[in-house]
């Protein structure tokens, strides 16, 4: 049975909430509790591996494991990227330029292994693997990514999210504008909400003086996490209708 969820529209919004809840939840950790970036690292990417295994073990995709492990991604690759980028002091270009490294190299890999990067339609422990694995160095790479658009870059918090965010936009429009391939425009805009989320997550807990919203790291985390919740309860509630109506068809025919 297929592993993963299918990518619509709510789809995307979700890994939106989700990645952003990643940045203000691993700086709520990192930051806010003071528990620093390599300890926090430790733990996120603990949460991540155990949530990662649960996954792994089961027969089917349960929407409610798949985004937990799809946001243990995201705050274990906040804090991997800060790590790097600030207690190994390699800095936000140098930290992402390794990382999108690291990104091709499994998607290379899983290409000549699988065939394939068809992100629709997975059911082997291999390719699933795989699949995760390009998850969490995408979500790190987007991390070092955002914080280089809001620090380095000299666009801000709300540049940043505005750049990404166009980017985004092209992107949707390639899909319906264009015969690209839907494989490689899935990564690309995975890769590329990461830093919309992570320069979102940024604006929402930075203080005014540095052009935030000072929402503060556990109010955002609050907020987010409810939105997640909310629209994984409508999706669960939807394709449950769906499949009804679908049963009831097959019965009356």
């Amino acid at each position: 049975m297929n592993k993963v969820a299918q990518v619509t529209v709510y789809f995307w919004i979700m890994k939106i909430c989700a990645t952003t809840l990643g940045e203000t939840a691993g700086d709520l950790l990192s930051m806010t509790l003071n528990v620093g970036y390599a300890a926090s690292s430790v733990i996120l990417l603990s949460l991540f591996l155990v949530s990662l295994a649960s996954q792994l073990l089961t027969r089917k995709c349960h929407p409610a494991l798949y985004w937990t492990v799809i946001l243990t991604t995201s705050t274990a690759g906040t804090t991997m990227s800060d790590y790097m980028d600030r207690t190994l002091e390699l800095g936000y270009a140098k930290g992402a330029l390794i990382l999108f490294a690291c990104l091709c190299a499994v998607l290379a890999a899983w290409r000549y292994s699988e065939k394939t990067l068809s992100v629709s339609y997975i059911q082997t422990t291999r390719a699933e693997l795989f699949y995760w694995v390009a998850i969490l160095f995408s979500n790190t790479l987007g991390t070092a990514l955002g914080d280089y658009l809001a620090d380095d870059s000299g666009l801000g918090f709300s540049g940043g999210a505005a750049l990404t965010g166009g980017l985004i936009g092209l992107v949707v429009l390639a899909t319906f504008a264009t015969r690209l391939s839907r494989v490689l425009l899935f990564w690309v805009a995975f890769v590329l909400t990461r830093p919309f989320g992570a320069t979102f997550g940024d604006l929402l807990t930075k203080p005014l003086e540095k052009g935030g919203l000072n929402f503060g790291t556990i109010g955002s985390s609050l907020v987010l996490a409810f939105l997640l919740l909310s629209f994984l309860v409508y999706t669960a509630l939807k394709d449950r209708r769906l499949s009804l109506r679908r049963g009831g068809e097959m019965k009356i025919e």
